[in-house]
């Protein structure tokens, strides 16, 4: 595990980077570590912890190829359930997603995540243009093989002519063995290229963030060290949005094997 002080720092930086999210879920050495300092109130709904002003979350539940969905006011007002909870020890942001769960029409997998938003309500769908960055101090506590807890999606086109996609531009994946690893889709009708980054012991708490620039440069950055590359050409044209939480990577018919992400900090800034 992390030293308090060094926690400390992930959660200050990955705070002052604008507004906040995150999902709990109970781990005795992170509770240790953060030692009530994280200035998160475990008594409080996630709402209230973090920012969640600019997020929907999507949950395991619903109709098959239609997820429950929840909307910013929703969340704001202390909305929580068992996928989306404070943990009662530390504070953070739980999204526990079990592998059983339903699915969009385009997954075969559950999740448990936030979806970017913008202030009056609508799917955010920026353009790649300027400085756009998720930053996160997150702990997977749980995982049966791997999970996405980061993305750049794909939103609408907003160059004419381009086709629809529902694929994403990148995921950020844990594994139960430690490793991260970024995948990055080749095109917008799909493939993707995997790249190992780093690896983090399970249950441990780290910090990323991931920036893509109006020249096209993604930047992921796991506790301070950054690795680079380049969005390939045929995404120019179409709009993104930030999603983050628990997006497990598996499927099956337990109830309760599935993948537990805690969130001490999140953010997003444009």
């Amino acid at each position: 595990m992390i030293a308090r002080a060094s926690l400390l720092t992930l959660l200050a930086a990955s705070l002052g980077c604008g507004g906040s999210s995150g999902a709990v879920s109970r781990d005795a050495g992170i509770d240790s570590a953060l030692g009530g300092g994280s200035g998160l109130n475990p008594s409080l709904a996630p709402g209230s912890n973090f920012n969640l002003s600019s997020w929907e979350l999507q949950e395991p539940i619903g109709s098959a190829g239609s997820p429950t969905t929840i909307t910013s006011a929703t969340l704001a007002a202390g909305f929580h359930d068992s996928y989306f909870f404070t943990d009662p020890g530390d504070g953070a942001m739980t999204f526990w997603d079990p592998e059983n769960g339903v699915t969009t029409a385009d997954s075969s997998y559950p999740r448990s995540e936030l979806r970017e938003m913008n202030a009056d309500g609508s799917p955010a769908n920026w353009p790649v243009a300027g400085n756009n960055l998720l930053s996160a101090t997150v702990a997977v506590t749980q995982v049966p093989d791997h999970v996405c807890i980061g993305q750049i999606h794909l939103g609408t086109a907003i160059q004419a002519g381009l086709a629809a996609s529902t694929k994403p531009l990148l995921e950020l994946y844990y594994y139960a063995t430690g490793a991260i690893e970024l995948g990055v889709e080749d095109d917008p009708t799909g493939g993707q290229t995997s790249h190992a980054i780093t690896n983090v012991p399970l249950g441990t708490a780290f910090n990323y963030s991931i920036g893509l620039t109006g020249d096209g440069t993604i930047t992921l950055t796991i506790d301070g060290a950054a690795t680079t590359f380049a969005m390939p050409s045929g995404f120019d044209g179409y709009g993104q949005y930030f999603k983050a939480g628990d997006y497990d990577q598996t499927a099956g018919t337990e109830a309760t094997i599935g993948a537990q992400v805690k969130f001490y900090a999140l953010a997003v800034s444009h």
